[in-house]
């Protein structure tokens, strides 16, 4: 459901399954022909749609109770312990955070892509745990921001902690529990698919806080994950939830992820949960048609929830910059270090082998992104998949909070692996690289054409002269060693028509060529000479 004004009205589309939430704002009505329900412009208008969820569209003021809770959590009472000066939505987060789990044990921060929900997280267990409230802490994410969380910490966190990834075998995984139990902050990183393996060993840990990044995940009250972390949320002395959608299609969404958080907010049995907020009809009425009580179930989750929206965080440059750190899979970064060691490497079929300097920095690339040839084989091989189950969390992200997306990619057999991810999810997308000729039919679709959600586009095809200003986000899967066409290719949403914050999204894996090549770029160097004359600086990377 999203919401756009038109002079002194509200005109929200795709309602119909909150029609019953919508029948508490005065003066509506449903224009037919719009497809859309119509409000007169009023605070309350706004707060109700606030309170459903609705995507509020440019030009819609916050609610003035939005705004009060905006004032009162402005100024810092306690300093955060981070190398960092958060910007004014974060200080508001990190004071609403902290006063939530002063007051109870869970909190929410409901804050798009961009927004720094991973610092303020890590301001916030700082605090607590320069308060001596807190020594152990869970945090248990999708398997591709793992790397994420180390850095961050490694570049904010301003206290003592020591973290450890969970990775390797599962027995591996199990042995690590056994040395944090220092003095720092003991901080343990692990992936959504493992931590229900590992429910014995984290119970017998029992961390202080249990952190769910990207929280969606657990959003079916029925996966083992998501019971499993209904039952270790029990033990922890406060938990919080992070996410920019938590719901991402049904508002019974929150049932499951609060369920975790703290069940004596909407209660542990989903069917009395969903008796009382959905409308059952259908084949013995067990199919959801609409829901009820919407009003009430969006403000018990505001209690102890936070939202950021990007278009809100007015303190932000106008485009920001992350890199999501990826660690290879054991296989690939095997190969990689042969191919950096020994200028070869076995691959699952055949040797690939490289000659000299320029062709080792090339298939040291294409090993980051997932496929290399062999020398006797004209196909590519898949060697990891790290960069493509990034990706795909961020489409998924992307999709969820209704943006289109932008991807840069430099390798041919990369953008057809990430084609057919998006064929497999069913998304549509726009197409430019060598071969494709109706480029300018790519670019109408892409901006004009609501389904068309992804543009792909090749990067040293893509960098000139295209306007993708439907999109406020972009993924750099690759690059390549030109500054050039990595600048030109920002400026294709960064530029006039774009009325929205810009977020970039580079993916680099850790230990590897990727990391010289962003430093280079972030630092506008000289590639060309990097790659001449301080090679051995690259190859070191």
């Amino acid at each position: 459901m999203y919401a756009i004004r038109s002079s002194d009205t509200l005109r929200v589309y795709d309602a119909y399954l909150y029609r019953d939430g919508l029948k508490n704002i005065p003066g509506r009505y449903f224009d037919a022909d719009d497809k859309a329900w119509v409000f007169p412009y009023t605070d309350e208008a706004v707060r109700t749609l606030e309170l459903l969820g609705a995507r509020l569209g440019d030009g819609i003021e916050p609610s003035s109770q939005s705004k009060a809770v905006a004032k009162k959590y402005e100024t810092i009472n306690t300093q955060p312990r981070v190398k960092a000066t958060l910007y004014a939505h974060q200080v508001r987060a990190y004071n609403f955070a902290l006063e939530m789990l002063e007051e109870g044990r869970a909190a929410a921060i409901f804050a798009d892509m961009g927004t720094g929900k991973t610092l303020i997280t890590i301001s916030t267990v700082g605090t607590l745990y320069e308060q001596e409230r807190i020594h152990k802490m869970l945090v248990v994410c999708p398997k591709s921001i793992v790397g994420v969380w180390e850095e961050e910490f490694r570049k904010f966190a301003g206290f003592r902690y020591a973290l450890t990834v969970l990775d390797g075998t599962l027995e591996k995984k199990k042995c690590a529990f056994e040395f944090m139990n220092g003095t720092a902050l003991q901080v343990i990183v692990v992936n959504y698919e493992s931590c229900w393996r590992l429910e014995k060993e984290v119970s017998k840990w029992r961390p202080d806080i249990i952190v769910c990044d990207e929280s969606s995940k657990i959003k079916n009250p029925q996966t083992a994950q998501s019971k499993a972390l209904h039952r270790l949320g029990r033990i922890s002395k406060y938990n919080m939830i992070l996410t920019g959608t938590p719901t991402t299609g049904s508002p019974l969404d929150f049932f499951s992820q609060y369920k975790f958080l703290d069940e004596s907010i909407l209660g542990t049995s989903y069917y009395l949960f969903r008796n009382k907020y959905a409308i059952l009809g259908g084949y013995q009425r067990h199919q959801v048609i609409g829901y009820q009580n919407l009003a009430e179930l969006v403000e018990k989750v505001h209690a102890i929830a936070f939202r950021i929206r990007i278009e809100d965080a007015v303190d932000l440059p106008p485009f920001i910059d992350e890199v999501r750190s990826i660690r290879l899979e054991e296989r690939a970064r095997v190969i990689y270090d042969n191919l950096k060691r020994d200028c070869c490497a076995m691959l699952a079929e055949g040797e690939v082998t490289a000659r000299n300097v320029l062709t080792q920095l090339l298939r040291l690339s294409q090993c980051t992104g997932g496929f290399i040839r062999s020398d006797e084989m004209s196909e590519p091989q898949k060697v990891s998949e790290a960069k493509l189950d990034a990706l795909e969390d961020i489409v998924d992200g992307c999709m969820d909070e209704g943006k289109k997306l932008v991807v840069f990619a430099r390798f041919v057999p990369e953008i057809e692996a990430i084609e057919r991810m998006l064929k497999k999810k069913g998304i549509g997308y726009s197409l430019i690289m060598g071969s494709v000729k109706d480029r300018a039919e790519q670019v109408r679709r892409f901006q004009e054409d609501e389904d068309v959600r992804v543009f792909v586009g090749q990067l040293q095809t893509t960098g000139m002269g295209l306007t993708l200003t439907a999109a406020s986000v972009a993924v750099y899967y690759s690059l390549d060693f030109s500054y050039s066409n990595y600048e030109q290719s920002r400026a294709r949403i960064h530029r006039i028509g774009q009325k929205r914050k810009c977020l970039y999204i580079h993916l680099v894996c850790k230990g590897t060529v990727d990391e010289k090549v962003m430093n280079a770029l972030k630092h506008k160097g000289d590639i060309a000479k990097l790659m001449v004359d301080d090679w051995r600086s690259l190859l070191n990377g």
